[in-house]
């Protein structure tokens, strides 16, 4: 169902469940599996463009709500939109503000018409429904537009999650029902909660309907993980074949490892700028934290395997030294290594699906990344 002008999605192998694919827009040729970088703001936190593009994305997400909120989207408009504004030359995703509906509960009022916000900036109430969603992306002219769902939290009672359900396939019918940026496709949001049933009748309701991807929401939202895993080797290679499948907001090395092997396309997170900000980085074997003394003297790069300039540059001691003076150095080379990582590990992902040999491997890396992660091991941080 993906739009003929520029838009294209072709499945290239599989691996069991796993498949390496190929997704064109007009703006950038995507090959999956694929991790998105998060640049909630129109930016990706302490990186320019081209530095973020060094890493192998080739798609970033923008967050709606917080574009709407600041600047404003007409102002983003009259630049041409978000990836002229910022300077990102390949494609965009936005999200539709549905996650904020959940992620700032305190601010907001949810009914059947849609949700009544306070700006968590200016405290002005704000009204977002469907078609306020998808009037903003329109301007924000980004190249995946996502429809208005609503996300209940981990561990909801049932009533609530079929309220979800039922609001969220309403909101996906009046999002489609609203015109297109030129050059923009429309992706649903399959929720259900932890319920298998649930799931399975919403991914049925949601790919029936005229969107161009499919992307499960609700996850990685307080529920159990083994739970997150055991669905997603039952859903995901449920979705439809012919379109791009897309996790939303997951997550650890581990998730991405997992949710490859059952299938999924497309991710997004905020875990490897954050834990950039917190001293982290993430490597082959596992996560460092520069916090902990032993790295005070250690001329050793963070990964012997990794080749992005951080690496190939700077040892352990003066990123920790960075860290521990709080520069913005540090988080700004944390940030650029770990989403290079990321990166990596995808296009990693890629090859051992076209060798058919995906399954080993992923079991290799993370066993790798277990054994000598150092986060939550000792206490000292002098």
């Amino acid at each position: 169902m993906l739009p003929t002008d520029g838009f294209r999605f072709e499945a290239l192998a599989y691996d069991g469940h796993a498949r390496r694919a190929r997704f064109t827009t007009p703006r950038a040729v995507i090959e999956t599996p694929t991790f998105m970088p998060v640049g909630t703001a129109a930016t990706v936190k302490g990186l320019t463009p081209a530095e973020v593009e060094a890493t192998g994305a080739r798609m970033i997400l923008a967050n709606t709500y917080h574009l709407w909120v600041r600047p404003g989207a007409e102002l983003i408009d009259r630049q041409g939109g978000v990836t002229a504004f910022m300077k990102w030359p390949h494609a965009l995703l936005t999200d539709s503000g549905g996650f904020q509906v959940f992620s700032l509960a305190e601010l907001r009022d949810v009914d059947d018409e849609g949700v009544t916000f306070r700006s968590h900036l200016s405290g002005a109430k704000m009204r977002l429904t469907p078609e306020v969603s998808m009037r903003v992306q329109r301007l924000l002219r980004s190249d995946v537009a996502m429809v208005l769902d609503v996300c209940p939290p981990g561990g909801a009672e049932r009533s609530v999650v079929e309220a979800a359900m039922r609001r969220t396939t309403a909101w996906a019918k009046r999002s489609l029902a609203e015109p297109a940026a030129e050059g923009q496709a429309r992706f649903g949001i399959v929720q259900g909660g932890t319920d298998r049933r649930l799931r399975r009748l919403h991914l049925d309701e949601i790919a029936a309907l005229d969107v161009d991807g499919v992307a499960l929401g609700g996850f990685s939202v307080g529920e159990p993980i083994e739970q997150m895993y055991e669905l997603l080797e039952v859903l995901a290679h449920q979705m439809p074949a012919d379109r791009p499948r897309y996790l939303m907001g997951v997550g650890t090395p581990f998730d991405l490892l997992h949710a490859i092997g059952a299938g999924i396309d497309l991710f997004d997170c905020v875990l490897p700028t954050r834990n950039a900000r917190n001293g982290q980085a993430l490597t082959w074997g596992g996560r460092v934290n520069l916090r902990q003394a032993r790295h005070k003297d250690d001329g050793a790069p963070l990964d012997e395997r990794c080749g992005c300039p951080v690496c190939a540059t700077w040892s352990r001691a003066y990123l920790r030294h960075l860290v521990k003076a709080n520069e913005l150095l540090g988080h700004r080379l944390l940030t650029q290594h770990n989403l290079w990582f990321y990166g990596e590990l995808v296009a990693q992902a890629r090859a051992h699906i076209e060798a058919g040999d995906y399954s080993a491997w992923a079991q290799r890396a993370a066993a790798q990344m277990r054994a000598r992660d150092e986060v939550g091991q000792g206490r000292q941080t002098s």
